[in-house]
Formats: C-alpha cells, structure tokens, sequence
C-alpha cells in the first residue's frame, strides 16, 4: 500500500473542501481499502465522511423513499418501510456479499463500487479501466463472468452491485452535492457505460459528495422482488440477476419495472421487456414472450455464451413468481 494522508470532515462543508483539494471520499471502506492493498487505486489523501448526518431512511411523497448514503446496507435491508415498499431493494441487500460486509458497506459506497473484474484488479493485466490505452485482457482471456450488454472494445467489466438493479429498475436518482450546488442525477445514468473511456464509471464531478438515493413513489398495489444466480449460494457475484416490480390492476399489468443484474457493464434496465408487459394480463406466455426480449442485442463472448439463454430463463423465472402465475 503506497503512502497516503487521512483527514476526518466534521461537517459536509468540510468534506466537500477536502473533496475540492482531490480528497477520496471514504466510509465503510470495504472496496476502496481493498483496491488500495491491491494497488489499484492509489489516492493521496482520504477524507473519512462517516460522521456526516446522512443515515436517515424516510418516506417521501406518497410512497417513495429517500435513503441516506452514509446508511449501511444492513440497515437499508432490514429498514420497515423498505422492506414493505420495495421489498426488491431488500432482497438484493441481502443477497449481497456477506453479513459483515453489509454492516460496514454504506449505500452510497455500494454504488460507486467499481468492478470485480480479475483483470481489473491484477495490476500486471492489461486494463483500459485500469490503465487508458492498455487493453482489455478480458476479451480474449477467460471471460466466464463478464458482460454480454453494454460491452465495447475497450472493456466487457460487469458491474457488481445488487441493489444497484434494483435501484435501475425502480429508476431510482442520486442526490449530488458539490461546489457547485446540489444537482440530481437519474440512477440509469449515474453509472456510465465504458464506451471508449472505460476508465470513466460514474457521472459524478470532482468533490462531489453522494448524499442520498432517492426511491420515486410508484402506483399500489405493487409486487416486486429480486433473483439472483450463481455458482454457490452465499459469498458471490451474480451471473445473472432480476430486479421485477409490477403494478397490476383489474387483473391487467399496468406498469411494469425490470432490470438485470451480472450481464452488463452497468445494470441494465430492460424497457423492451416492460413494454411487452404493460397493458397485458399477467400469464406464462407473456412471461416467456417478454423474457425473449431481455435477449435482444446480446454480445457474449467465448467463455460467457451460457448467459444468454440463462438471463432469458432468470427474467422469465422473477416475472412469474411477481406476476402470481408461479
């Protein structure tokens, strides 16, 4: 681990001064010290933000929800009003990592998590993410666990976060402060795509603070949930994963809410599949019809072909144990 300065902000304006003067915002630590260890990230100066009163989760509107960025992701899960208003959001928490993680693991350092890529996190690999220019190992190494959606030339990382499908199918916003003011930004859009610049993951300007994600409010009744597969049943990243909210009245699915989660560089809402769903009764058939559409566009790679057909079936799988028919 390479040298650096600690500071601990008393107060957000002290956070955002230090955050100005290039400052790497820390809380609970669990994947920044990590990569630090690594070597993968060498920051000169943290600035410890767990002090600041951001660990309030309350209900907005008529039924949204507004989580804190400093609430740790045990507390978000076992929150009342979130596992009754969003029960998709608390299941992905708790199909996180481990217990312990997520009694340090805050929402706002959950999100802004990078990759579990291998290649990424091995610094003698070559890694646009990582090193711009470089190359992406991944394409032609072993790419088992690496995306099939969003993918470019310069990187095929999945992103690793649970809840951060959830978060994209309920189209949740992040809540930013910085020199500048307070801005939001909506969730599909926070977390970037790799394009040509893959080393660029989060629309989130210098000195900016997270400081809360906010849940919008969403027609009642509503029946949500979360899948996720992978190769063991505690302790792992998703090969695939499901994020479903329905809203279905007089028996017609009305709205519709869906996003996967291990397939894509961010996690990738799935609007063909929503527009299949809304204004149809809740069947089988329409399950495994609008499932086909979370295939379409797909880029596996030589190790990851089996993600096809495996979101198909997980997609199919949420849509029928939320939708009733299962």
């Amino acid at each position: 681990m390479h040298p650096f300065s600690f500071t601990k902000a008393t107060d957000t304006r002290e956070a955002l001064k230090a955050g100005r003067r290039g400052g790497r915002y820390i809380a609970g630590g669990t994947t920044l010290v990590d990569l630090m260890r690594e070597t993968v990230e060498r920051p000169e100066t943290l600035v410890d933000i767990s002090d600041l009163p951001l660990r309030e989760v309350r209900v907005t509107g008529r039924g949204g929800l507004r989580i804190g960025a400093l609430v740790s992701m045990a507390e978000t899960a076992a929150h009342p009003k979130v596992r009754s208003l969003f029960p998709v959001v608390s299941e992905a928490l708790e199909l996180s990592a481990s217990a312990q993680l997520r009694n340090m693991a805050t929402i706002g350092g959950n999100i802004m998590q990078r990759t579990r890529c291998t290649y990424f996190r091995d610094v003698t690999a070559d890694c646009n993410k990582r090193e711009p220019g470089s190359g992406c190992a991944a394409l032609h190494g072993f790419n088992r666990m690496h995306a099939i959606l969003g993918t470019s030339e310069a990187c095929v990382a999945t992103h690793a976060s649970d809840v951060a499908v959830a978060f994209a199918a309920l189209e949740a916003t992040v809540h930013l402060l910085g020199p500048d003011g307070e801005r939001r930004v909506p969730f599909v859009d926070f977390l970037l795509r790799p394009g040509s610049t893959p080393d660029r993951e989060h629309a989130i300007r210098k000195g900016e603070l997270i400081t809360a994600v906010e849940v919008p409010a969403l027609p009642r009744p509503l029946k949500s949930g979360y899948l996720k597969v992978r190769d063991r049943q505690s302790y792992e990243f998703a090969l695939t994963s499901a994020a479903v909210a329905l809203h279905v009245r007089g028996g017609v699915i009305r709205e519709a809410k869906v996003a996967a989660g291990g397939v894509g560089t961010v996690p990738w809402k799935l609007p063909a599949v929503e527009r299949h769903l809304v204004g149809e009764r809740p069947t089988d058939a329409l399950f495994t019809a609008a499932a086909e559409q979370a295939v379409q566009g797909v880029r596996p790679l030589e190790h990851n072909r089996f993600k096809v057909a495996l979101l198909r079936r997980t997609v199919e799988r949420q849509l029928r144990v939320v939708g009733g028919t299962k």
